[in-house]
């Protein structure tokens, strides 16, 4: 039996506006379900779930369709996102390399 996966409504609502930005990005540009689909390397099915705003779908299918039409995911006046990156590895890099658990016991015991 297939486990079904809880979204929040911000997500379902993030995931079926990015489907309605392809969709529209693709007509504007006058291509076909099956056009887009061989460009982005996915089934034509597949589109039309992305387009549909499906869940079910992978982020890099969906991320590689948008990048496809050009259509900006996180900044638009770098589209390629190198300064985000380095700014968060920046970011990661003053944080613990490793994440302890605190569950140790106390020796009370005198």
């Amino acid at each position: 039996m297939k486990k079904r996966r809880a979204y929040s409504r911000f997500a379902k609502e993030a995931g079926m506006l990015l489907g309605k930005e392809i969709q529209y990005e693709r007509k504007i540009k006058n291509w076909s379900e099956q056009n887009l689909a061989e460009r982005a390397g996915i089934s034509r099915t597949t589109l039309q779930k992305i387009e549909a705003g499906d869940m079910t779908v992978a982020l890099g299918l969906v991320f590689e369709t948008a990048a496809v039409l050009g259509i900006p995911l996180f900044v638009e006046e770098d589209p390629s996102l190198t300064k985000s990156i380095r700014q968060t590895s920046e970011k990661l890099a003053l944080l613990p390399k490793r994440i302890r658990s605190k569950n140790r016991k106390v020796k009370d015991d005198f």
